[in-house]
């Protein structure tokens, strides 16, 4: 948008609010417009390489979306040979194939188990266990059986089309992951979350036991994320979705024998004809021989943050520089990478796996005036035109938790590692580690500032500016609790104070900021849902800037578990909502002075944002609906009933929300 442009939209909108005053909420009825879907990408997570249609070799993959489906591509093209829906669920972290010829697809959300034949396409076979919503992870085994492990029992389960399901109970009474699964000689070898463990199970009695640690791994903090047995080997990569140290389990020996560092996930290869491997490391495609504990460098680069394979294999190509069998697989944004041993030629080919649309999940006016937009999973970066609505850029990015205009520039809260970036539209958008610039040579823009994975921090919630400051609340990782309040420092560059546990046990999920004093509201969970809380209610709290103190804390509704939503209205009242009542507290007498209820809810989730051209709340009520409320009367007013998660008010006055992966603009 140029200036010009920008000065009428909102200047002249200013001076017009000066000459006719605001208008009161109920002056006219809401006009919504459905802007259509800002985000919208490709999210690879579970894959393998096995016969597809027809019997030839395919690159399997499960794309996330409303719903997920299963997609069969050409290894020697990139093309799609089929697409599947997998109807109800949202995506698939387990894929693998039988020796059978099946495809098997394990997805969260639903907790359901596909298979793919070519006779029969594929068949829902429903929820293996009906406590687990979310299978993680499946492997194939003998004959026509595949294994599946499952949150949040931390179970393992095997299903054979002849027999059904065989329930092999949960693995550990502290896990509640089975992360990752690998099969071989009749052993069953399973990975789970912090502290990492890999079990091996004996697929016929089901007797199990943990293998020891590797000398000098402390598996504290970590996962067993990555579990393949290849060879006669176990690569048990542990960590998280960065890259990670590998060692390498010689299952004949009973010993660890090898180890790699910097692997990135998700697989390693089968074994080529003299057992050697490959897999990603720092960056680049390897050969990596297990015997000898050799790696060879195959020049194959991979940038970006996320370079983890979504099933790796072999493929014979029918390419002049790609004579028998070639190493392929697939990349998380639907890119797929080739390379032959014999000459040495290598290629990424972008598939043509469609993209899916994109779950907004943060919502904000930038220091341009555009507004921006931010989605889960997938993630991407989306800006649009004010006055038309229309979607001017699009980036592939991070997933976003919260985004706030500072000082010119746009801030963004990333999941995981609670990082934290800034933005400055002026400039180029170059993302070195999601959508590099096809230039070489810009600086990151968005330019990563700090994380709080040292803190145990995975989502920064909430983003306010403060003064010349800028300031994040957070959630922990898996089995942690206690959220971190960080002020940064723009000027310096420089993290100014971090303090977790400014409310005991609780998370930082809502800043409000007024003259000097941020204000946060808690939740009671987790950035993670596995982790129990200790807390029964949540609370509102006020913290000094300058004196970097804890002022005071208040229940304000008792009983509820989070305050998702602060803020201000025009009279220095700071408002919020937590559950089905929206409150109002006078800072100055630390107490609440007025309470709207909404409905009974103990919902965790809801949004608040004051507009200054109207002089009225708006907000989302536990996902179910969007109102207006005046702060003067109390009175409020659904506006609309819908899934409503997220919402920004704008300068101009207009109401951005979100429902799912589609946005609306009220103007009135």
């Amino acid at each position: 948008m140029t200036l010009i442009r920008r000065i009428m939209a909102g200047g002249l909108a200013a001076v017009l609010g000066v000459l006719v005053g605001a208008a009161p909420a109920s002056a006219a009825a809401p006009r919504v417009e459905d802007l259509g879907v800002p985000l919208e990408d490709v999210l690879l997570l579970g894959g393998v390489a096995a016969p597809g249609p027809g019997g030839q070799t395919v690159l399997w993959g499960a794309s996330s979306g409303a719903p997920a489906h299963l997609n069969a591509v050409d290894p020697a093209t990139g093309a799609e040979v089929a697409r599947y829906d997998l109807p109800g669920a949202a995506g698939a972290w387990a894929v693998d194939a039988t020796e059978d010829g099946s495809v098997y697809a394990g997805t969260y959300g639903d907790g359901h188990l596909y298979r793919w034949t070519g006779e029969g396409g594929v068949q829902d076979l429903g929820r293996p266990l009906a406590s687990e919503s979310f299978i993680w992870s499946v492997a194939r085994g003998a004959g026509s059986t595949v294994y599946g492990g499952t949150y949040p029992g931390g179970r393992l389960f095997a299903y054979d089309p002849a027999t059904g399901v065989r329930d092999y109970g949960r693995l550990s009474p502290t896990h509640a992951y089975v992360r990752s699964l690998s099969y071989s000689g009749g052993k069953i070898y399973a990975g789970t979350e912090d502290p990492a463990a890999v079990f091996e199970i004996d697929a016929a009695s089901g007797a199990s036991r943990q293998l020891p640690t590797p000398d000098g791994l402390d598996p504290a903090g970590k996962w067993a994320y990555d579990v393949d047995a290849a060879g006669g080997y176990l690569y048990v990569r542990y960590g998280g979705a960065s890259p990670g140290p590998l060692h390498v389990w010689d299952i004949a020996a009973g010993r660890w024998t090898g180890s790699l560092d910097a692997a990135h996930g998700l697989d390693v290869s089968p074994p080529d004809a003299d057992g050697a491997v490959y897999l990603i490391r720092s960056g680049e495609l390897v050969r990596y021989d297990p015997a000898t504990g050799t790696t060879t460098g195959t020049g194959m680069p991979f940038t970006g943050r996320v370079a983890n394979t979504r099933g790796i294999g072999w493929a014979e190509l029918g390419l002049p520089d790609y004579p028998g069998r070639s190493v392929v697989g697939l990349l998380w944004r639907g890119l797929m990478f080739r390379y032959n041993p014999q000459t040495g030629a290598k290629s990424f080919v972008q598939t043509g796996i469609k993209g899916e649309p994109i779950d907004v999940t943060a919502l904000t006016e930038g220091p341009d005036g555009r507004v921006y937009a931010g989605g889960f999973l997938n993630g991407g970066f989306a800006a649009l035109d004010p006055e038309t609505g229309a979607r001017e850029e699009f980036h592939t990015f991070s997933q976003s938790e919260d985004m706030v205009a500072h000082d010119g520039k746009l801030y963004i809260g990333a999941y995981p590692e609670a990082r934290v970036y800034s933005y400055d539209p002026a400039l180029p958008w170059n993302s070195t580690e999601y959508s590099p610039s096809p230039e070489p040579g810009p600086a990151a823009n968005p330019a990563r500032l700090f994380d709080l994975a040292a803190d145990k921090q995975i989502r920064p919630r909430a983003l306010v500016s403060a003064g010349r400051y800028l300031a994040a609340g957070t959630m922990p990782d898996l089995g942690h609790l206690g959220g971190v309040l960080a002020v940064w420092d723009p000027r310096s560059g420089t993290l100014k104070h971090s303090q977790r546990n400014v409310v005991q046990d609780q998370s930082i999920v809502s800043l409000a900021y007024r003259d000097g004093v941020l204000y946060g509201g808690t939740s009671i969970y987790s950035g993670q849902s596995a982790t129990p809380p200790t807390q029964p209610e949540a609370k509102l709290f006020a913290w000094s800037v300058k004196e970097n103190r804890l002022l005071w804390e208040i229940v304000p509704v008792p009983g509820k578990p989070a305050v998702p939503a602060l803020a201000f209205d025009d009279r220095g009242r700071l408002w919020g909502i937590a559950g089905g009542e929206v409150f109002a507290v006078s800072t100055a007498a630390r107490k609440v002075v007025q309470r709207v209820t909404l409905s009974t809810s103990g919902s965790s989730t809801g949004q608040l944002a004051f507009n200054r051209r109207d002089r009225t709340l708006y907000g989302a009520h536990a996902g179910r609906e969007l109102f207006s409320l005046d702060p003067r009367t109390g009175r409020h007013t659904v506006l609309r009933e819908g899934p409503v998660n997220h919402l920004a008010v704008h300068g101009s006055g207009d109401v951005y929300f979100a429902e799912g992966s589609r946005l609306f603009r009220l103007t009135r």
